[in-house]
């Protein structure tokens, strides 16, 4: 079954684009705990892709710049990471990342569309995706010109995450405002952050894009707030879901969304009033 079944691909893209360019100032000022959390990913996605110094690497949906940085620590000087994403303003915050690394001259941002990105062929040596192929609509297509895009026997390595109820630290948030606002589940197939939590579906999809050698692994993530409160200012900064499915409701109701949110993260608080949550992270690598 085609991944557009029964979605508006090019509505969807533009409310990703515009969903994730409203928050790209609050990725901005809350990038340091998110990594705090997120850098494991980031250094395990490196690892299964196997890069080395002066590897050639494409990034796919980096968002701030993850894995993109870490990738360009290990290429080195003598490397080269091109880092895409469909958001201007998150790759502005990406750019600022990478210089203030001194990795600008190591990494290339593109603005573009996984999905019709054209790359040459036999072009990299690895490609990496931190939590970006979850929101590809066709991603049948996408991973089938990834494949063309890297050497023979060249590999890639993304993570995505597990089902709702093993990503307390998104669904606990989201769940929670979905309830609030009475929203229905999503198609099947919709993009968004669980669309891929299915590993055999997924694996599936990576080998009928002519990869070989497809492997999953599952290990977790650990995200911490200092409180309840703080949970719920990180999402109304960085969740843009969150923010289109309350954009219609009044500013009162707003804040009883978010309030409601607080009250469901309190529940998880620890003597302290912290809130540590675990985080099921799904990776799939495979080699071309």
């Amino acid at each position: 079954m085609s991944d557009t079944s029964s979605i508006d691909i090019q509505r969807i893209k533009a409310q990703q684009r515009q969903g994730w360019d409203s928050v790209a100032e609050g990725w901005k000022r809350w990038w340091k705990p998110i990594e705090q959390s997120a850098q494991v990913v980031s250094d395990k996605l490196v690892n299964l892709a196997q890069i080395r110094q002066g590897h050639k690497v494409l990034d796919i949906g980096t968002g701030i710049g993850e894995p993109a940085v870490t990738a360009a620590r290990q290429v080195g000087p003598n490397g080269k990471v091109v880092a895409i994403d469909i958001s201007p303003q998150m790759l502005v915050i990406a750019k600022e990342r990478a210089k203030d690394n001194g990795l600008d001259k190591i990494i290339e941002f593109r603005e573009a569309d996984a999905e019709s990105l054209s790359l040459p062929s036999s072009n990299f040596d690895a490609i990496i995706s931190r939590w970006g192929l979850m929101f590809l609509p066709n991603l049948s297509n996408a991973l089938a010109s990834m494949r063309q895009a890297l050497v023979p026997d060249g590999r890639i390595a993304a993570a995505v995450w597990s089902t709702p109820q093993k990503v307390p630290f998104l669904s606990l948030a989201i769940g929670t405002a979905m309830k609030e606002v009475a929203a229905s589940p999503p198609p099947p197939g919709t993009p968004g952050p669980f669309n891929l939590a299915d590993t055999n579906m997924l694996e599936d999809k990576f080998r009928q894009a002519g990869f070989h050698d497809v492997t999953v692994h599952i290990d977790n993530m650990n995200f911490k707030a200092a409180s309840a409160e703080q949970f719920t200012s990180l999402h109304q900064a960085i969740n843009a879901p969150i923010k289109m499915m309350i954009s219609s409701q009044t500013p009162q109701r707003q804040s009883e969304i978010w309030n409601a949110i607080t009250d469901a993260a309190r529940k998880h608080a620890d003597a302290t009033g912290a809130v540590t949550l675990q985080n099921e992270v799904i990776y799939i690598a495979a080699i071309a």
